[in-house]
Parts: structure tokens; C-alpha cells; sequence
């Protein structure tokens, strides 16, 4: 961590996860366009994906030590060891760097973050970024200065003062031709693109139902070609899948350039966290949501719900058996990626409509909001 000389310091509090990273790395952007004498630093969470991220756009970071909350004995002593040790550390962070403001964007280690913050009476500015605010968002707002969401919450409607729509950051936004973009990614011309994507951690459940649709569904795929982002997954079988089936595939890990990704997609397939929907609907991609199937309240639906009622994407149950997510015909999840796949016209009145929405700079205004506070 390096010692500041400026102005003081925005402190961006989040992580765990891409979904809330990115958005983060998008106010940092703007922030640095509109308040280059003010320093930008994260306290982000301990994973391994928030310093990949962090790392590569060459971020100013320091991880903070905090747990999930849990009633199980075992992990609630681990939560609490954990959150007062976060909270020294943020402390220590906020003192050190002269915080000015601490944008908080969700996830459990905000909790420390924010405590923190209020203690040393420094301004907060929460930045919802689901439609149904976690538990760590809920405790947050009500020491929060002032509380903005990136989406509607119709489970709380009060919950912030404003909807500003979803930071998106520059790198995940398509600036290069259709063909450049699918060149620099190593794709061929001359075909459609499918994008898989399970966000930052995969998706198991969409790597099994696409090995599946290969094996049943071979000549939907004729015309196409696929970038299968795997996640953690073990890309050998993902591979070989493709490679029976004769179907053109990329497959790797994980994209930081993720713009090049929904630049050369003519559809996606992806689930549906706060952030891949606002990333798919500004690059104006047609995209199958398929909403993370493990969370009790599935509350990812409501960040594609919108769109899906505006026609301009599809909005679809994720089974988690491969099996029964391929069943054919229906609204499985596997019949309406093959449906779209073969359904052109339809593809283009969605991507038509979405390139007509009026496109919104969410990031700026909550780096002035930012700002505003640190004044």
C-alpha cells in the first residue's frame, strides 16, 4: 500500500466478488477523470479475485479481513474475530490514507469498513448494487450520508434516495468493430458468437448444460462459434466437448477485457448478477439470463426481470440438472438458448431495441456524489 501525498483519499469498500469489483473499478474511472488530487484506494476482501482484478487495471488496494454472518457457533466466532480485525485495519487504512469518503458497494466487508468510517466521522456513500439489498447493505444504510442503488429494490422501494443505473467500467464496454473484437480474442470471421459467461466465479451448472446441448443439439450450432468463459472449472472437458461436436470454441477462465467479449457477442448466455445484465443491455447484446439458482429469494431475477418484460432479453430458470435444463421444447433453459440460436429475426428486433434505450453514466454521477461528500 502506498503512502498518499494528495488531497486525501476516496475509499471504495467491497468485494468478494467481481459483481462488486467492477463497479467500484468503474467510480474509480471517473473519479480519477473528475478529482485526479483526491487518491482512490480499495479496501476489498481477501479472495483471490478481488487483487486479480485489482492488479490488472493497476488499482491502489489493501485487503480487510471479515467473515459472512452465521448463527453456527464455529463461524460466528470466526465472524466476529474476523470483523474486529477488519475493523483495526480499516481504521489504520482511513487514517493513513486522510479518507475523505468511503464508498461503500456491498458484501460483508463493508461492515468493518463502514463501522470504521463512522467512528473516525467520515461520510458514507452506499451504492446498492442488487435489487434485493443483502443484510450487509441493510446495516450500512442506516449509517450511510446518503444511499444510491444501481437498480429498483420493489422489495424495499424506499431504500435509496435514487436509482442511477449500474457503474459499468470502461474496459467491459465494446469501443472496436464487431470483427476486432472477435480477432483479438482469437475467434474466426464469418461466424455468429455465442457468449457463455458465469461472471467472475463460472457457473457449473451453464458448463454442464452446454456440454449437454452439444451432444443433442449439434446443428443448431452450425452457423456459430463459442467463447465459453469456465470460470474455476476444469477446462479439459470443456474443450473436448466442443471438439466432438466439431463446434469452434474459445474456452478460458476468465476475460478482464471483458468488452472485447460482449463486443464480438451476436448472443449470450449469462447469469444474471446486477452487473453482467447492465453490461449486456449497454453493449446491447441479446442474453439469456439465467439467475444464480442457490439464493433461497433467487433475487438475481430481478436485476433482468426489467428487460425481460421490455422484450429486449430473456429471462430463464436455471434447473441446475443438466438434464432437465435441456429438456427440448418448453421454456427450459437449453430450449431457449437453442430457440434464439436459430431465431435470427428475433435476435435482431432485441438487439434493435436495446440499441435505442437511452444509455446512462451511473458511474459519474456517483463519483460526483462522492465528491460532493469529500467537500
Amino acid at each position: 500500500m502506498n503512502r498518499s501525498t494528495s488531497e486525501g483519499s476516496i475509499v471504495l469498500a467491497g468485494g468478494g466478488t467481481g459483481g462488486h469489483i467492477a463497479p467500484g473499478i468503474a467510480i474509480a474511472e471517473r473519479l480519477a477523470e473528475l478529482a485526479p488530487q483526491l487518491d482512490r484506494v480499495f479496501a476489498c476482501s481477501t479472495r483471490a479475485v478481488d487483487a486479480r482484478m485489482l492488479e490488472h487495471v493497476g488499482a491502489d488496494y489493501m485487503p480487510i479481513q471479515a467473515e459472512g454472518l452465521s448463527p453456527r457457533p464455529l463461524k460466528l466466532v470466526r465472524f466476529v474475530r474476523a470483523f474486529m480485525a477488519g475493523r483495526a485495519e480499516a481504521r489504520e487504512l482511513l487514517a493513513e490514507r486522510g479518507a475523505r469518503v468511503v464508498v461503500a458497494l456491498g458484501g460483508y466487508v463493508t461492515g468493518p469498513v463502514v463501522l470504521a468510517a463512522s467512528a473516525m466521522r467520515v461520510p458514507v456513500l452506499l451504492v446498492n448494487l442488487d435489487a434485493t439489498p443483502g443484510k450487509a447493505n441493510r446495516l450500512v444504510a442506516r449509517r450511510a450520508r446518503r444511499v444510491l442503488s444501481a437498480c429498483a429494490t420493489p422489495s424495499m422501494p424506499a431504500f435509496a434516495e435514487k436509482i442511477v443505473g449500474m457503474p459499468v467500467r470502461q474496459a467491459a464496454l465494446a469501443s472496436l468493430p464487431r470483427e476486432e473484437c472477435a480477432a483479438r480474442l482469437g475467434l474466426e470471421r464469418g461466424f455468429r458468437t455465442l457468449l457463455i459467461t458465469g461472471a467472475s466465479q463460472g457457473a457449473t451448472s451453464l458448463n454442464e448444460l452446454m456440454q449437454l446441448l452439444l451432444t443433442r443439439e449439434r446443428a443448431a450450432f452450425g452457423e456459430w462459434q463459442v467463447l465459453h468463459l469456465i470460470g474455476n472449472a476444469d477446462r479439459t472437458p470443456i474443450e473436448r466437448s466442443y471438439r466432438d461436436a466439431g463446434v469452434r470454441a474459445q474456452v478460458i477462465p476468465f476475460l478482464h477485457e471483458m468488452g472485447l467479449a460482449w463486443g464480438a457477442a451476436d448472443l449470450a448466455l449469462s447469469r444474471a448478477g446486477a452487473n453482467s445484465v447492465a453490461e449486456a443491455i449497454l453493449n446491447a447484446v441479446p442474453t439469456v439470463f439465467a439467475p444464480y439458482p442457490y439464493h433461497a429469494d433467487l433475487h438475481q431475477k430481478w436485476n433482468a426481470k426489467p428487460y425481460h418484460d421490455e422484450g429486449v432479453c430473456v429471462l430463464c430458470e436455471d434447473a441446475i440438472d443438466a438434464q432437465r435444463n435441456a429438456l427440448p421444447g418448453g421454456s427450459s433453459l437449453g430450449a431457449t438458448l437453442i430457440d434464439l440460436l436459430c431465431d435470427h429475426a428475433r435476435r435482431e428486433t432485441m438487439r434493435a431495441a436495446l440499441l435505442a434505450r437511452p444509455r446512462q453514466d451511473a458511474a459519474t454521477e456517483i463519483a460526483k456524489a462522492a465528491i460532493e461528500l469529500a467537500r
